[in-house]
């Protein structure tokens, strides 16, 4: 049994699924952003949807479209109040099995599928008259197909969309990559962000697309300029489908607002044309070969007929008012004819009515207009023609901002009512005409779901390009080895005065461990976050902060980086790491990039070193790639015993100025081969605070007791040095085959290069 949902208003196109098999007590929850042509698929035996989803006259595309495609399935709604995401997070609380309990983290966002679970579970427990024990389900949630997996909690820590210190900022992926000109292209790219491409072919169409708006200035402008005229067509939909209860005032002004957005929007497909035209990549050809959809055309041409050409959606209330007053053409019926000259004549009314008042009081007023307070009048405070200070008494409801004062008078409010009953008929005879109009085309509307998606992708798509103009991005390759040449942070680029120090990135499957070490403060976090926001850019189609970069694509993103205890799920510092952890370790596979900025920080140092040596054994044992951050120097020793392991580590220098007698250290933020050699790094970060003198010399008499009762670090034996040099020169080797685009000559070449460096591993 299925139970789905679909998010209303702005969250169009986030769909929440949970599906519980009777037979088998396992639930499986997926949410997933999808466009409005909801091509993800799915199979099951009964559906369950929100009856405000199937409502006569007011059916969502999602419910026509499943009760179309799945027409021997049993279909069931429930009122939408059972849809309840905080019902749903309580029964996966009381009835998930402890082994399955990290999916919390997973769903605790992800509001649509929460809902979804919570009127399954209802439903079961209605048809079956019983409820399942505590601590009884597998609830496992899993992500749409074509995508990569990122959990709420690495969206978070790597600050994809909010920036963890203040939401209101910019200073996120989203907001260095969000130059999107429509409401659909932001929420585009929002969803992708989220949900990163993992099919390579996708990815590099896309890829192509953005080298070739970058390739011409002036098309790009041009394409840029006619999107920014498109307002939002999802929502301009959603409005047109929906059929309101009762004729009120607002509903027939929103009606007759919404027909003109969408003459608007149509009068775009022919300059959306031309501005593609010139493009040969295949994806903008697709979306070119979609414009010359015929229905466009007969929608425009049924439009036109009933409302006037020069009608436009245009900026400022009372245009906007005047607009939808006119928007029907004259002769089509006498009654709004007479209505509407009436209306004129009460507008000219009032503007000769202000002017009299102006001759009258020899003041400079002039005529306003607001939704809230209709017609008013309007007079800069600076006049020396005020009396007093004092405004005449005919003037009511004066109000003062800035240096203008606003008010209105006895005869002008009457007027302001009389304008309005004008108004309400106006309306009313138009939108029964809209109505009659919008009957006919219908039909033909469905085309506008497959324009607002080409707006979006394209909306996205020249975002990214933009982007790449601000900042020397690369374009990525796809192969089987995460390599980036002079990488940079792309959020830290937006904050800083000066470009970023830049860094080297290598892992393949024969070292796809790398253990980092260095200092407090020396840039380690900073560089496992840029290596995962590179992964998710090159993922969705952009262009990356490189000199040059090649990635293997991954299927799950996942990082081990806060430091917070958690109040709401009892947890401490040390039981969230766990638990993150586990989550890790459950759902990690071959093709996972896994980032850990610090294990076992939360616990005493021989139990945090143990459990960080068992975690990294444990991923030295797969292929996924992983980068680990530590301050235990003893985790890098690991690599005499696993060739797969990397030791890399940020590079310090000590400085000792004339003046000053202590040494101080001063970061390069660059990334070396090898483990760090510094000692007590952070007695020297807390010397550099405020800690008492006293203090830190006590500190240091403790640490070189303790150090000298330390066990000796391993040293390399010949046999383990030649045993990683043949390891590294057979995983080169399978490299080469698998990737070499060389000529027989420069492959020779490089082939001896390679024998050179294994003779030097080995110390031959």
């Amino acid at each position: 049994i299925v139970a789905v949902i679909e998010g209303r208003g702005l969250a169009r196109g986030e769909v929440g699924m949970a599906s519980i098999d009777l037979k088998n007590p396992e639930v499986v929850l997926s949410q997933f952003a999808d466009n409005t042509t909801y091509a993800k698929n799915f199979n099951t035996l009964e559906i369950i949807m929100s009856n405000t989803a199937c409502d006569t006259g007011n059916a969502t595309k999602l419910f026509s479209l499943i009760t179309e495609n799945f027409r021997n399935v049993t279909f069931t709604t429930v009122q939408r109040k059972y849809f309840n995401e905080s019902k749903g997070l309580e029964y996966i609380e009381q009835l998930c099995i402890p082994e399955y309990s990290t999916v919390l983290m997973e769903v605790q966002s992800k509001y649509y599928c929460l809902a979804a679970v919570a009127a399954v579970l209802k439903y079961v427990e209605f048809i079956q008259n019983s409820v399942y024990a505590p601590k009884s389900l597998k609830i496992r949630f899993h992500g749409s197909e074509q995508t990569a997996m990122i959990d709420s909690t690495s969206a978070l820590n790597l600050e994809l969309i909010t920036n963890n210190r203040d939401p209101r900022n910019g200073h996120t992926l989203f907001g260095v990559l969000n130059y999107t000109k429509t409401p659909g292209g932001s929420r585009r790219l929002r969803s992708n962000i989220l949900e990163p491409l993992v099919d390579a072919d996708t990815i590099n169409t896309r890829l192509d697309s953005v080298q070739e708006l970058l390739q011409n200035e002036e098309f790009f402008f041009g394409l840029q300029s006619v999107i920014s005229r498109f307002l939002d067509t999802e929502q301009l939909l959603s409005v047109l489908v929906q059929i309101p209860k009762q004729d009120t005032f607002n509903a027939s002004e929103s009606k007759i607002t919404n027909l003109i957005y969408l003459k608007h929007t149509l009068e775009l497909v022919e300059p959306l044309k031309d501005a593609l035209k010139v493009y040969k990549t295949p994806l903008l050809k697709a979306y070119y070969s979609s414009l010359e959809d015929k229905r466009f055309g007969i929608i425009l041409e049924k439009i036109k007929t009933v409302i006037n050409d020069d009608t436009r959606y245009t900026k400022g209330c009372l245009n906007m008012r005047t607009q939808k007053c006119y928007a029907v053409k004259p002769n089509i019926n006498e009654f709004l004819d007479i209505a509407r000259r009436t209306y004129t004549e009460i507008v000219d009314d009032i503007a000769g009515m202000i002017t009299q008042l102006a001759e009258k009081y020899s003041l400079p007023l002039k005529t306003s207009f607001s939704l809230a307070r209709g017609f008013f009048i309007q007079m800069t405070a600076d006049c020396a023609a005020i009396h007093n200070g004092q405004l005449p008494s005919e003037f009511t409801k004066i109000t003062k901002m800035k240096n203008v004062y606003n008010f209105t008078s006895p005869d002008l409010m009457k007027m302001n009512e009389r304008c309005q009953e004008s108004l309400r008929e106006i309306y009313h005879m138009t939108y029964l005409i809209v109505c009659k109009l919008l009957s006919e085309i219908y039909e033909h509307i469905h085309c506008l779901y497959k324009l607002s998606d080409t707006v979006s992708m394209l909306d996205m798509l020249q975002s990214f390009a933009h982007a790449c103009t601000l900042s020397d991005y690369v374009r990525p390759e796809f192969t089987d080895t995460l390599a980036i040449k002079q990488g940079w942070h792309p959020v830290l680029e937006k904050i800083s005065l000066e470009k970023p120090v830049c860094n080297n990135t290598y892992i393949t499957e024969g070292s796809n461990v790398v253990i980092i070490t260095g200092p407090n403060m020396s840039g380690k976090s900073t560089y496992l976050k840029q290596i995962a926001l590179s992964q998710i850019m090159a993922q969705i189609g952009s262009f990356v902060p490189a000199e040059y970069s090649s990635f293997r694509i991954a299927e799950q993103i996942f990082t081990r980086i806060g430091m917070d205890d958690d109040i709401e799920t009892n947890s401490s510092t040390f039981m969230q790491e766990m638990k993150e952890i586990t989550y890790i370790i459950q759902n990690a596979n071959d093709r996972s990039l896994i980032i850990i900025d610090e294990l076992g920080r939360g616990t005493s140092p021989e139990e945090g070193i143990g459990i960080c040596y068992a975690v990294c054994e444990y991923l030295l044992n797969l292929k996924a790639f992983t980068l680990l951050a530590t301050h235990f120097l003893e985790l890098c020793q690991i690599d005499t015993l696993y060739p797969n392991a990397e030791n890399n580590y940020f590079k310090v220098q000590h400085v000792r100025s004339s003046s000053d007698i202590r040494e101080k250290i001063a970061y390069t933020y660059m990334l070396s081969k090898g483990h760090t050699e510094e000692k007590n790094y952070g007695l020297k970060a807390a010397e550099v605070s405020s800690l008492p003198p006293s203090i830190i010399c006590d500190a240091k008499e403790i640490i070189t007791l303790v150090s000298r009762q330390m066990m000796q670090q391993q040293r390399n034996t010949s046999e383990t040095l030649k045993e990683r040099a043949i390891y590294r020169l057979a995983n080169m080797l399978v490299q080469t085959a698998r990737n070499s685009q060389l000529d027989p000559n420069s492959l020779q070449i490089y082939l001896k290069g390679l024998k050179k460096k294994y003779e030097t591993d080995w110390g031959k």
